[in-house]
């Protein structure tokens, strides 16, 4: 009797244990995920946060599995070393459907193609009207081709430009491959209007980033492909001439 006795005492000073390990690791446990949510809700306008599940790398993209908002769906993006538990930030993404990516043997049904991930985003304060913005190339001047216009010409008067075909010269700043079966540049050529002076442009042709190019093609205004990807001004399917390297000024 007495042994029986010890052994239910033993037992219970176990479970005692036991019960307040399980209440410690839910305190630990709803404090870390307190925390990662209150990283993820403290985002600003427009941010988007997505929780890290799966991580491939492959070709020239990083494709993950991740969850937001209750969503689980794939993303892609520029080459990013994100891991498991990460949280990648962004601002614009759109869909693909059943996209297939030779390189790791996998055909997504669905998957985001993200132009700005991150792992990091800082709280911006807004510039001050006229400021130029630090992503501006500075001392870029480019000569423009006999019967082209500049880029302060075309967003002066945006709406005499709409749905006609023009020449721009300018400075590849951005260059990503292979989106909704097209290339995608951004370009500056040293003159701007107001605060614009960088043009998005899609192209069938290779180029790279630093190469200065002469682009011809089609002005089309409010062009929104959805998902954050929305452009007042953007120069369509272009045919590119007279590749140059570009050398900043020493």
């Amino acid at each position: 009797m007495l042994y029986i006795f010890t052994n239910l005492i033993t037992h219970f000073r176990k479970m005692r244990r036991f019960s307040l390990f399980l209440s410690v690791m839910a305190i630990f446990l709803t404090v870390g995920c307190n925390q990662k949510n209150a990283k993820i809700q403290d985002l600003p306008e427009g941010m988007h946060a997505a929780t890290v599940i799966e991580a491939i790398q492959g070709g020239s993209y990083s494709y993950f599995n991740v969850f937001e908002d209750n969503n689980k769906f794939w993303m892609a993006t520029n080459p990013l070393q994100a891991k498991e538990g990460d949280i990648i930030y962004y601002t614009r993404a759109f869909e693909m459907k059943d996209f297939n990516v030779k390189e790791i043997n996998k055909t997504f049904e669905s998957i985001m193609f993200v132009e700005d991930a991150a792992l990091t985003f800082e709280k911006k304060t807004p510039a001050s009207p006229g400021k130029l913005n630090p992503n501006q190339v500075a001392d870029l001047n480019i000569t423009k081709p006999e019967g082209a216009i500049t880029l302060e010409e075309l967003f002066k008067d945006k709406q005499k430009y709409n749905g006609k075909e023009v020449t721009i010269r300018g400075l590849v700043v951005k260059y990503n491959s292979n989106i909704m079966n097209s290339n995608w540049a951004h370009i500056q050529d040293g003159t701007k209007h107001d605060n614009s002076y960088d043009l998005t442009i899609t192209t069938n042709d290779v180029i790279a980033p630093g190469q200065i190019l002469t682009f011809k093609g089609v002005i089309t205004l409010d062009k929104d492909f959805g998902h954050g990807y929305a452009y007042d001004v953007i120069m369509m399917d272009a045919k590119t001439s007279e590749p140059e390297n570009y050398e900043p000024p020493v």
